[in-house]
């Protein structure tokens, strides 16, 4: 071979490696996550995902790309961070919940949406149905709103003389408004006072709070919401110091200190949600993927609080919790 074909063969395979370097690149899919709550709040949960990618032959950084944003629980950012997102053209948006499904969704109708959790995604008119959800958008709904009645009884059964129950209402939350509803319905056929305590976002926890001792309330109700559980630790500090029972929607209140929680295992469900993304990937369309709900709902009780609060949880109520917390 002469010298120049000689060089020229190198000059051409080295202009092309980086092509074939890109190309592949470019070949491994990106999933996109548009979470409302914050990196440190959700990294229990995103572990759970990657373990159910890792499950099903995923290594990120080799064959799958993560793109995270997280509104850091202000709920007005999802919408420009869905746009953000939609930019970067991700294979698959895992979003939670309904408020970052529902910005995700207004940001795109071909960009598939897999919910790790959330509320009714049919009566926010996300899907046409569960078992055929007709769209770009598919995954796991928790209809936590319909709980509210059952958190009350426990409370009654802790607190037996129980009559005026405040509860934490996020009003930049569509779903509050549906399940203040649930609660106020709950209460009053429970015969107890309800006391709704409104906040707009993080900074306002402390000084709602304040407002429940002038309220004479004897336990607090805190639902479902990336915000709240996003201060979830704050929440238990804030409840301990009012000396106040209060009873949350998710598990991981009351590992972070909280009384009693009643609700599906949110880590399950993140986890169930790499089985989606995996069909998706895998050519499945998102509109004939039938959306799960919780197969098992949790009652999980936290000894130490009790005990701090003053509280002896009644022994029927800790045979049937899933895990007692000592």
């Amino acid at each position: 071979m002469k010298r120049r074909e000689f060089m020229t063969l190198i000059g051409g395979a080295a202009a092309a490696w980086p092509l074939g370097v890109s190309a592949q690149q470019a070949a491994i899919p990106v999933i996109g996550f548009l979470l409302a709550g914050s990196a440190a709040s959700l990294e229990r949960n995103l572990k759970a995902f990657r373990e159910g990618m890792q499950q099903l032959d995923y290594a990120e950084g080799s064959n799958i790309h993560f793109e995270y944003r997280f509104a850091e629980g202000y709920l007005d950012r999802l919408p420009n961070l869905a746009v953000e997102l939609v930019r970067l053209k991700p294979d698959i948006i895992v979003s939670a919940p309904i408020s970052a499904h529902l910005a995700a969704k207004h940001a795109t109708s071909t960009i598939p949406i897999v919910m790790a959790t959330g509320a009714d995604p049919v009566g926010y008119g996300l899907v046409m149905s569960l078992s055929h959800p007709g769209g770009n958008v598919t995954g796991l709904a928790n209809f936590a709103e319909m709980l509210a009645s059952k958190q009350i009884d426990l409370l009654r059964e802790l607190i037996p003389h129980l009559s005026r129950l405040a509860v934490l209402v996020n009003v930049t939350n569509p779903l509050h408004v549906r399940q203040l509803g649930e609660t106020k319905a709950a209460a009053a056929a429970a015969g107890i006072g309800l006391v709704p305590v409104e906040i707009q976002g993080p900074d306002e926890l402390a000084s709602a709070f304040g407002g429940l001792t002038p309220a004479r309330v004897e336990a607090l109700a805190v639902p479902p919401d990336t915000v709240l559980f996003t201060l979830r630790k704050r929440i238990a500090e804030l409840a301990a110091g009012a000396h106040l029972p209060a009873i949350y929607g998710f598990r991981e209140h009351v590992e972070d200190g909280g009384l009693i929680s009643y609700g599906d295992d949110l880590r399950d469900s993140y986890r169930r949600a790499a089985f989606y993304v995996d069909k998706i990937l895998k050519g499945a369309k998102p509109a004939d993927l039938p959306i799960e709900q919780p197969t098992k709902i949790e009652l999980v009780i936290n000894i130490k609080t009790a005990k701090a609060l003053g509280i002896a949880v009644p022994p029927p109520l800790l045979a049937r919790a899933d895990e007692v917390i000592e």
